[in-house]
């Protein structure tokens, strides 16, 4: 019989109840043991079975919890990572990982200290579009990729009332919200950089955030450009990808999240599927041939993440979110907010 992971949410916002508690109370190898709500009990209308804890000490002091989720706001990541670490916990903490790297150093050397998991939540690894564009450069239909753009546009116009996304803190705006899943990916994809640089803006009357950037990484035959911002009424291009034999165009956003908000998770073969109108096209020479049409787009699937983290945990499979990933994605915030305030390129220098 295999091992259930015994599982607790520190929180049950927006994170807790889409992207956290459906995929855990899904897969038969976890148990959904505890969620942390001060202010409520959301959670166990929606799971009966959960006990709602409104003290994480009450979470930090049970021996049966295995894996605590650090799904707060970002200014506590830190702190209750390290907390849960020094009692034993194999710990997921939300993007952004940490304010700092040397926060996130800290707590990788905790982890290995006490030899426990520890991983970052980037569930946009397994976004449909972002796989479908992993697959093109790996298969070089485009040839020596020279360009590559990755938009995540949103529109909210005003600023959003009684929310900690919306108050000046280190830690707040789309940098630390949006960025780490575009930093990610890019990584995923090419490596780490040769230089940083980046342009942050407040554009929205009254934001006291963050909420337009650009980043541009560059490498020895290509440019990076990763964007995001509250002001896109009509989203721009998703992925854009240019090489020495092509162009791939993508729009709209993986299915997923939208799919979550309105009915739930459904564990099936059709899960992530993007219908065909969304498709992203293509324009390149393919073995000697010009082909322009559309690339039909992968089935994404978020449940996998969990899927990784259990047999890491049981069967030390390696973890698909690696610590060192981590490190990188946050030195390159870090070198982003750098280049913001002296306005040049910043060389790329590890951690």
């Amino acid at each position: 019989m295999r091992k259930k992971i015994n599982v607790a949410l520190t929180s049950f916002g927006m994170s807790g109840e889409y992207f956290h508690a459906p995929f855990l109370d899904a897969n038969p190898d976890f148990s959904m043991v505890k969620v942390l709500e001060r202010h409520s009990e959301r959670s166990k209308k929606i799971y009966p079975y959960v006990n709602v804890v409104k003290d994480f000490k009450n979470i930090l002091n049970d021996s049966n919890i295995d894996l605590v989720v650090i799904n707060t706001p970002n200014y506590l990541h830190y702190e209750m990572g390290k907390q849960a670490l020094s009692a034993g916990k194999h710990v997921i903490i939300e993007k952004p990982f940490t304010h700092t790297v040397k926060e996130a150093k800290e707590l990788i050397n905790l982890a290995l200290k006490k030899n426990r998991l520890l991983s970052v939540f980037q569930n946009r690894r397994w976004d449909g579009d972002f796989l479908t564009v992993k697959k093109i450069i790996e298969k070089k239909l485009l040839g020596e990729l020279v360009e590559f753009r990755s938009h995540f546009d949103r529109y909210r116009n005003f600023i959003k009332p009684n929310t900690w996304k919306e108050e000046e803190r280190p830690d707040s705006g789309l940098l630390y919200d949006i960025g780490p899943h575009l930093i990610d990916q890019a990584f995923c994809l090419f490596g780490k950089p040769l230089s940083v640089f980046a342009d942050l803006r407040i554009q929205r009357k009254k934001s006291k955030i963050i909420d337009n950037f650009e980043i541009i990484l560059s490498y020895p035959k290509l440019k990076v450009m990763l964007n995001s911002g509250f002001l896109y009424k009509q989203p721009l291009v998703r992925f854009a990808l240019s090489g020495t034999k092509g162009t791939f165009i993508k729009n709209g956003l993986d299915p997923q999240e939208d799919t979550l908000k309105k009915s739930g998770f459904k564990n099936s073969i059709n899960w992530g599927n993007e219908p065909e109108e969304q498709w992203g096209i293509i324009n390149a020479e393919i073995n000697g041939l010009d082909f322009k049409g559309k690339i039909k787009t992968e089935p994404g699937n978020y449940y996998r993440f969990y899927e990784n983290i259990y047999e890491s945990i049981t069967n030390r499979k390696k973890l698909d979110v690696k610590l060192e990933q981590v490190l990188v994605t946050s030195r390159i915030i870090e070198l982003a907010l750098k280049s913001n305030k002296e306005k040049k390129v910043i060389d790329y220098i590890d951690y």
